[in-house]
């Protein structure tokens, strides 16, 4: 038995200014894309277990996966997938390890062009993906892929978890223990990111509806939130079904679900409050009794959704309203960098720090925040991930510099990084736990690390590319009416 896994993994923010070649996705190839997978908690790490496991011989042409960001340059999206499509010939099955809502600039539909190109190669062999649970499920994704399972975790931390789960049927698929019958059904909504956290609210009641099914019966039930701000036909949420051979039993209970989450649409919406608002409670909140920061989350710039991770709106008003103590970070401006690096440990400096990268499809053109202060510390920009997401992994952020204000320290990177662990703070000398305030280019991930040690989280929307307020972007493609952007939706189960 041979068995095609590979792993190409993005999620496209369209209206993200921050461009994605094939040098972001760091592709490993052959051997190289097998030794890089195995033993990691990933999806593809998973499919390489089980197919081990069963004695089957392994192709592995490629491992790829890029930080969220702007459309796939279409050179890119056409080598990654011309290098899985052209080791298909001769393969008895396929497991992918996928997000589901890429984007190219040749492809509206990256996954669905891919698994149509596989399925023209192998007709009859089964293919079974793993799916983020952001994914934006597509006609051609159902009709070329014999088995779907997506996370139930976000933020994210069954990665592996999903991998085996696919993995595991495609196996009972090969020994003809079932014969998969999947069921979908997609909604006329776009939901916000900030409502698909799966430990509470309407998200929560709906993956839990998912597990009672498969607790029922069903081989794999699974509550995809999509990516809204893909500005593509339906980046909508959507339910899939698998059962053994019963389709009609798999489309029921992708109905009811359907029908549930319609019922509970309201939460799945996230309305911003104004951003000096936002710092106003902060502000009450760090003057109450507690230990710890308080969280500023800067959402609307959240590299992990596409952000610049340069957008100085929060900190700017943080100081306009004199809030202290705050501790920043990080904020992707190599210049900065340079100059700090220049500069020199010690050294008293005047520069502009960030929004340096112009949002041109929403129409905005910041200027840099200008800050004095002395450079502090300088590192490469290393730390170790101690988990719960992706541990042991080593974070490369770039010459990393400290410049500290007085009122803030500000964590300066080249690139553009998420808060997945304390090591971003620590590993240039900042002490997160004595800070009064964290603000942190994030909207999710971080919560597992720096909610314990927070005294209060305050969700602020400085208006970037990862804004809540959907209104501001430039949708083109999409289909309308949807909820919640338009107010007359008719739909149901």
């Amino acid at each position: 038995m041979k068995i095609l896994i590979a792993r190409l993994n993005h999620e496209t923010n369209t209206f993200s200014p921050v461009p994605t070649p094939l040098s972001s996705f760091a592709p490993r190839y052959g051997e190289d894309a097998y030794r890089a997978s195995k033993g990691t908690r990933t999806a593809i790490g998973a499919f390489i277990d089980l197919a081990e496991a069963a004695g089957a011989e392994l192709v592995v042409p490629v491992a790829a996966g890029a930080n969220p960001s702007g459309r796939v340059a279409a050179d890119a999206y056409t080598a990654l997938c011309d290098a899985i499509v052209s080791a298909a010939p001769g393969c008895d099955a396929v497991m992918l390890d996928l997000h589901g809502a890429m984007v190219a600039e040749n492809s509206d539909d990256g996954e669905g062009e891919l698994l149509a190109r596989l399925r023209k190669v192998l007709p009859d062999a089964p293919i079974a993906i793993a799916l983020d649970l952001h994914g934006n499920v597509t006609k051609a994704m159902m009709a070329h892929a014999d088995i779907a399972v997506s996370f139930k975790t976000y933020p994210h931390v069954d990665m592996y978890e999903t991998g085996e789960h696919a993995g595991r049927l495609l196996m009972r698929m090969l020994q003809q223990q079932m014969r998969p019958a999947l069921a979908w059904r997609r909604l006329p909504m776009v939901t916000h990111t900030l409502r698909s956290n799966t430990g509470e609210g309407a998200m929560q009641r709906a993956v839990a509806a998912a597990r009672q099914a498969e607790a029922g019966g069903m081989l794999a039930v699974s509550v995809l939130a999509g990516f809204g701000l893909a500005d593509i036909a339906a980046p909508c949420i959507s339910v899939l079904v698998v059962a053994d051979g019963d389709a009609a039993a798999a489309q029921a209970v992708a109905d009811k679900l359907a029908a549930q989450i319609w019922n509970e649409r309201a939460g799945f919406v996230y309305e911003s409050e104004p951003l000096a608002d936002s710092i106003a409670c902060a502000a009450q909140l760090a003057a109450a009794d507690g230990k710890g920061p308080v969280l500023l989350l800067d959402h609307g710039d959240n590299c992990m959704s596409g952000g610049t991770c340069d957008d100085m709106a929060v900190l700017r008003e943080a100081l306009r309203q004199g809030l202290s103590g705050i501790a920043v970070g990080p904020v992707c401006d190599p210049q900065a960098v340079a100059a700090l690096i220049e500069a020199g440990v010690g050294a008293s400096v005047t520069l502009p720090v960030g929004n340096k990268v112009p949002l041109s499809q929403l129409g905005v053109y910041p200027a840099p925040l200008t800050l004095s202060g002395r450079v502090a510390a300088i590192s490469d920009g290393e730390y170790v991930i101690s988990g719960p997401t992706y541990p042991g992994l080593r974070i490369r952020m770039g010459r990393t510099a400290l410049l500290d204000t007085g009122a803030a320290q500000v964590v300066v990177t080249e690139t553009p990084q998420e808060h997945w662990d304390l090591g971003i703070f620590t590993h240039i000398g900042v002490d997160p736990l004595t800070q009064r305030f964290l603000l942190l280019k994030s909207r999710m991930y971080c919560r597992p690390v720096f909610v314990p040690i927070a005294k209060a989280v305050v969700e602020c929307d400085g208006g970037g590319v990862t804004s809540s307020r959907y209104a501001q972007f430039p949708f083109q493609r999409l289909a309308r009416p949807v909820y919640p952007l338009d107010a007359d939706v008719a739909w149901r189960a």
